[in-house]
């Protein structure tokens, strides 16, 4: 098995957590502590012993549904079939241990997504998807 494949085989489930225009906007959402929400992720991944990790990154593009955090699956979630789950609305407490919860516990294709969390999923924008059927 080559370095690259060996890898992505051991590649943790990734929260990719939106810090761009809207997301993590005070201004936009000024009940929700940003700041403490992404701490709270990162401690979260690293008290998971590499279960899960989390990173930020900017304007991922739905911004009618800020928050985003986009759930990628671990490697061997990816061979079991799960793919990218885009979560909506991430403001409160509840959501933040949900996504924590989940992820701790495989992310896509390892296991199954708190119900209240499934019902924030919402659909990636059109050139998201059309680049990820390449």
């Amino acid at each position: 098995m080559s370095r690259f494949a060996v890898r992505a085989a051991a590649r943790p489930c990734t929260l990719v957590v939106c810090r761009g225009c809207c997301c993590g906007n005070p201004r936009k959402n000024p009940g929700t502590d940003h700041a403490w929400q992404l701490d709270r992720l990162r401690a979260g991944a690293a008290g998971s012993g590499g279960r899960f990790t989390v990173r930020t990154t900017d304007c991922l593009g739905p911004c009618d549904q800020a928050n985003v955090v986009v759930v990628q699956p671990s490697g061997e979630g990816r061979r079991a079939g799960g793919r990218a789950v885009w979560i909506g609305f991430a403001l409160d407490d509840d959501c933040t241990d949900d996504l924590l919860a989940w992820a701790a516990a495989g992310g896509p294709g390892i296991a199954e997504p708190p119900a209240t969390l499934a019902m924030q999923f919402v659909r990636p924008p059109r050139g998201t998807r059309a680049r990820a059927r390449r």
